[in-house]
């Protein structure tokens, strides 16, 4: 039996029934990722030993008779900008090189103590600013459905580990669209909570009002699993939200009948054909499945890319000035006295994006430009979290495509950054909105090579059950795989 391309449900049935061990399930994990991972690039470190041992501890519980736990056996990969003790967290960055976690956040030690266990760290763009991950400061992770292609970003390595079977689930960051872009573009599910839902402790800020950590999986019901795992609120981050945390998993009833189901023209402007025919396709589906489709209007989308860049390089500006050589991370070994030494510590250990990031937040936070860019964006920020309001007083979830375009070349848009911001046109909306989104395949397009469509579906704050409902339902109903 090939334990890599298994459901959470799949895995803990096999220990369930003494079938197959956890430390086999683990070593099958680790052959895949030595022969495969050399051409997908997921990821950035393995911890096998460590891994290993957190499997043999499963298999002694099993043995003790004692009952599994919500992801007890289950292989994970988390993003290298999420603190994991003892392991390498370099935030894919030469600056960070050699840093490793003296602590876990408290996502990674809320799956640790579900049963959950960490495979290794996966590759991102640098500071998880980007979206193709050609931006890391190592290597460029490649996509699983075509080597040629980018995975998406920021979380490329943690969304091509679920897709090439590397690992069966996996953690990563959301700031403008960094999980739900490459799960569409690896075709898998990816999720962003409500900001607040999951605890931000232990995950390096690069924008500390819009970064959200969640998780990817094959099955809608894998996601709503780990999500249950890291949700809640943590005294040590003050951001997290002390809201109820519903049982997603009892969620997928597949109730859908009579939901109401907006769909925002605005989404539809510029859009590759292809990803709007299976978009189109997806939203017929729900029909079928019983939903009211209602075409609504979020009329400050327009503003929504060059509002997002405004804030979040902002916040890149100051959350990045404590790498300077001083405290911790790379230090460059020449330099003729403090102001030089942060100069050359700063330009050779940081690359080009996160320069670019820094010098623009800067600019706009300066002196007599703050309230001509910075100021503003803040008001058009809140025109936007306000048209999510109107609109979800009138319909439960919206349906969007997650991308407006298929999967690019590797190398075909790295020097051209405003192509790059605006693939995520669809995306930062509900990052400054703070509303909760997931993308789940929608079918693949045609020709050769056939490439994954996602379908991004959006609910209020705080209703990540609905959003994981009607996920699932879509799921249930064959629209993964819409031709």
């Amino acid at each position: 039996m090939d334990f890599t391309n298994l459901t959470i449900e799949d895995i803990q049935g096999i220990l369930t029934r003494r079938e197959a061990s956890a430390e086999e399930i683990t070593r099958a994990h680790f052959e895949r990722i030595h022969q495969k991972d050399s051409d997908v690039r997921a990821y950035l470190s393995l911890c096998e030993d460590k891994a290993l041992d957190q499997a043999r501890r499963v298999d002694q519980q099993i043995s003790a008779g004692e009952p599994l736990l919500p992801l007890s056996g289950v292989p994970v990969a988390v993003k290298d900008v999420i603190m994991t003790q003892g392991l390498p967290t370099t935030c894919a960055s030469k600056i960070l090189e050699r840093y490793s976690a003296h602590y876990s956040a408290t996502a990674v030690s809320r799956l640790e103590s579900a049963g959950a266990i960490i495979l290794g760290k996966t590759n991102c763009d640098e500071f998880a600013m980007g979206s193709s991950t050609e931006n890391s400061g190592f290597f460029p992770t490649h996509n699983p459905h075509d080597l040629t292609r980018v995975p998406g970003g920021s979380s490329g390595g943690s969304a091509a580990a679920v897709a090439a079977n590397l690992a069966t689930v996996a953690l990563g960051t959301d700031t403008g669209g960094s999980i739900r872009q490459p799960a569409a573009f690896c075709g898998v599910a990816g999720m962003m909570g409500t900001y607040g839902r999951v605890s931000r402790y232990g995950l390096v800020a690069f924008g500390s009002s819009l970064d959200h950590i969640g998780p990817f999986g094959r099955s809608v019901r894998d996601v709503a699993r780990v999500m249950k795992a890291i949700a809640g609120r943590d005294p040590l981050d003050s951001t997290s939200a002390d809201v109820p945390v519903a049982d997603y998993e009892n969620a997928l009833d597949g109730r859908v009948r009579g939901l109401k189901v907006g769909v925002p023209g605005e989404y539809f402007e510029g859009l590759s054909p292809e990803i709007g025919r299976n978009i189109e396709k997806g939203i017929a589906l729900f029909e079928k499945l019983g939903c009211e489709v209602k075409p609504v209007h979020l009329r400050h989308t327009e503003y929504a890319v060059g509002c997002y860049y405004i804030i979040c390089t902002a916040e890149v500006s100051s959350n990045l000035a404590r790498y300077d050589g001083v405290r911790y991370g790379y230090r460059s070994p020449e330099y003729s006295d403090l102001r030089d030494m942060y100069r050359k510590t700063r330009n050779q250990g940081f690359g080009a994006e996160a320069k670019r990031r820094i010098m623009l937040g800067t600019y706009v936070l300066s002196s007599g430009y703050y309230d001509a860019y910075y100021l503003k964006a803040q008001k058009v920020r809140t025109l936007i979290a306000r048209d999510f309001v109107e609109v979800f007083d009138e319909v439960d979830v919206i349906i969007t495509p997650t991308s407006p375009i298929l999967p690019f070349k590797l190398g075909e848009r790295v020097n051209d950054p405003l192509q790059m911001y605006l693939a995520d046109i669809y995306t930062v909306t509900a990052s400054l909105a703070g509303i909760p989104g997931i993308s789940v395949p929608c079918g693949k397009s045609k020709g050769d090579p056939s490439l994954p469509v996602g379908m991004q579906i959006l609910a209020k704050h705080f209703d990540e059950a609905r959003l994981l409902q009607v996920a699932d339902a879509f799921e249930k109903a064959g629209g993964f795989e819409v031709a």
